[in-house]
């Protein structure tokens, strides 16, 4: 009798463009013990030479059992030769949005762990339960369908991606999206392999375990409004328009020409312009659905004025449309000597020595005439270069004449942390034109990429 998960990890392995170590993460769940087993046996059959497997449990502390957790699923890779590691949130933990904060740290501790064990891609256990609640949580959200965007409330219409870069750093991989628990657990079950059911499932405190709950009352799994190739290929077209019809100067300024300013019935073209709206604010999300509505309404009037969406300005002149960070709100950033932090979600700054204070440029004269040689009207370059960072020693005692203070690197919010397989493309657009390098390809063949259902 065909065994679906375990043709499923076979099937993984071989959509790799080379073999390679990978890095489980495993909680003791029945969804991450199952892709630890699958790919486990599948490997031991010698069809895929040159894989190897280790594995990492994150330990939240968020319950008084998740240490003895973690041990015992430390024990059971041994029984199994894979090298094994546990990684901790220390520290105090937020008192609201807990779950958020607890995924950014779980694929941070992850990417150090594959770091240490010499992985080259993290592989989770999400199963096609979790993307049906990835999609309703996002329906949710959004009170209905997007604005004709194709992408749902908030542009993860295609519910969760096969494929995930994080921090740039590393590939997650989730080959069991379209695998159910239940075939899960009767693949273990027929393996005598036990696994821990986390009693934090049965909080409904939980966004996710209310929906949960209601999709199991309803017995109603949506399908995503997107496929995750049809996600791809609006990614690709979007590039296409970012690469033919944005200019971005300086990391400041969008510039879009007349024709093109009023454009917004392309969800495409509106797609295109939104991200890159972001990237120019600094947010990791796109404007929301009624935000985008009145803006669209803004840009088809055709008539000059200013209107703020996300934190960005667009301004709307004869000679064109043109987009900046509003001067609002704009952090102070301190750096220990050497240290490095994020300015306004946009610049990435690192201390070439001594301890620094970042600010707004409020005299803009950094980057005014590099705008103005770039041909910007000086309206758009006087609002536009007093949001730039301006980096000043902390104690000014000290610093050698010339010393370089810092390094600037642009940060691309919306794909910087958290990069969609199936968006690479569109992200590798918006890199370039801020001054960026492409992102790394995935270590698997585009067939898993644009898997999203």
């Amino acid at each position: 009798m065909p065994d679906a998960v375990f043709d499923t990890a076979s099937y993984f392995l071989r959509s790799f463009t080379r073999p390679c170590r990978i890095l489980v993460a495993v909680s003791g769940g029945s969804d991450s013990m199952g892709v630890l087993m699958a790919l486990h046996a599948a490997i031991a059959t010698g069809e895929h030479p040159g894989f190897s497997l280790a594995a990492c449990t994150v330990d939240h502390a968020l319950r008084p059992q998740s240490a003895e957790e973690a041990a015992s699923v430390a024990a059971f890779c041994r029984t199994l030769d894979i090298a094994h590691r546990t990684r901790r949130w220390e520290g105090a933990k937020p008192a609201t949005g807990i779950q958020a904060a607890a995924r950014k740290i779980r694929y941070e501790l992850l990417a150090v762990a594959a770091e240490a064990l010499g992985a080259d891609c993290i592989v989770t256990g999400h199963t096609r339960e979790d993307q049906h609640e990835t999609i309703e949580m996002r329906r949710a959200r959004s009170n209905g369908p997007g604005i004709d965007d194709g992408e749902g409330e908030g542009h993860g219409g295609a519910g969760m991606a096969a494929t995930m870069l994080y921090g740039r750093r590393v590939w997650v991989l989730r080959p069991f999206l379209r695998l159910g628990r239940a075939e899960i657990r009767s693949f273990l079950d027929a393996r005598a392999v036990a696994w821990i059911d986390d009693p934090s499932n049965a909080n409904h405190a939980f966004e996710r375990v209310r929906v949960r709950a209601r999709i199991a009352a309803s017995d109603d799994m949506q399908m995503p409004l997107w496929g995750g190739r049809q996600r791809a290929a609006s990614s690709a077209a979007a590039a296409g328009l970012i690469e033919d019809r944005i200019r971005v100067h300086e990391a400041l300024v969008a510039e879009i020409t007349a024709e093109n300013a009023g454009a917004t019935d392309d969800p495409d073209w509106r797609r295109a312009l939104l991200i890159v709206a972001s990237a120019l604010g600094g947010r990791d999300h796109l404007p929301a659905r009624a935000t985008v509505q009145r803006l669209s309404e803004f840009l088809r009037a055709g008539k000059p004025g200013r209107m703020t969406a996300g934190r960005v300005v667009f301004d709307r002149r004869a000679g064109g449309l043109y987009l900046y960070r509003e001067a609002r709100n704009l952090p102070v950033l301190a750096l220990g000597p050497g240290g490095q932090g994020l300015w306004d979600g946009r610049f990435k700054i690192t201390s070439g020595g001594p301890a620094l204070v970042v600010t707004a440029d409020a005299s803009g004269r950094r980057s005014a005439q590099r705008l103005i040689d770039a041909g910007l009207p000086m309206g758009i370059v006087k609002r536009a270069s007093t949001v730039a960072p301006g980096i000043a020693p902390a104690d000014a005692a000290g610093i050698a004449s010339g010393e370089a203070l810092a390094e600037i690197e642009y940060n691309i919010a919306p794909f910087d942390t958290f990069l969609p397989g199936f968006d690479r493309i569109m992200a590798d657009a918006v890199a370039v034109s801020f001054g960026r390098e492409r992102y790394p390809a995935p270590p698997v063949h585009d067939v898993l990429t644009e898997m999203g259902m």
